[in-house]
Parts: structure tokens; sequence; C-alpha cells
């Protein structure tokens, strides 16, 4: 059985390519499915793609993760800095997750250093674009081989 990842992006990001692309850059969503598919398949991973608006929706995401995933790759988005349901969904679950920003959020907004998330992460990239995804499938990779 091949094990899974579950790629996940909270809201907005499913304007990528066209929304500020001076901060988030011309890729799209569909962009970072293709490159996220690519790099796990390097490992031998499956990928589940779920980007949703809505903070249940991501949440459901996640527990149903607990089923059939091994790890996950997270792009919260502004819920990073609001959202400590995120952050307890994500506490629930036995799997590794990976933050992933693809602007470097401490170099922004004030409001924008804070995570939620961070602390129940097993690690985070922030950024480095979209190659950020790519990166985190490979430490992810790294923390399911043991």
């Amino acid at each position: 059985m091949t094990a899974r990842i579950l790629l996940l992006n909270g809201p907005n990001l499913n304007l990528l390519g066209t929304r500020e692309p001076e901060v988030y850059g011309s890729e799209s969503l569909a962009d970072v499915e293709a490159l996220v598919a690519r790099a796990a398949g390097e490992f031998g991973l499956d990928v589940r793609a779920v980007q949703s608006n809505h903070e249940g929706a991501l949440i459901d995401a996640i527990q149903e993760a607990r089923e059939d995933c091994s790890g996950i790759i997270l792009n919260p988005g502004a819920f990073t800095h609001t959202s400590i349901a995120l952050r307890d969904a994500l506490a629930s679950v036995p799997i590794p997750a990976i933050e992933v920003h693809i602007s470097n959020v401490h170099a922004r907004e004030e409001f924008r250093h804070h995570s939620y998330i961070s602390a129940v992460a097993a690690g985070l990239i922030v950024g480095c674009g979209v190659q950020g995804y790519e990166l985190a499938v490979r430490r992810l990779a790294q923390l399911l081989a043991g």
C-alpha cells in the first residue's frame, strides 16, 4: 500500500497565480499540486490535495487524514494567525505536519508573525515561494522513513 500525504491549502490559495503575484508568484494552485505530486512520486508517496476557504472543511480534512494519510503539508493561509481550532485538529492526529508559507510572513505585517500552527507542526517553511512545498515533501518523506 502506498503511503499518502494530505496537501491542505487554506483560504484564498485557490487564487494563486492571480492574487498579488508580487507576493505569491505566478504559479497557480494546480501548478503547486502538480509540483507536490511530482516530488511525492520520487519517494513513492501518493497525494490527496484539498483546498478550502472554510475553516470547518480544513478541520474535516485533517481529521479524515487520520484514516488514510501518513503526513500533512499545510498552508493554512490567514487561518495561521487566527485558528486555534485548526491547531487543535492538527494536535489531535498522530501524523506529522509541515507548515508552509509562500511568502516570508516574518517580513510582512506584524499580525502575520504569530502562528497558532507552528507549535504543533513537525516543521515550518516560509519565504521559499512554491518551492517551499517541494521542500516540505522532502522533509516529510525523511520523517516518514524514520
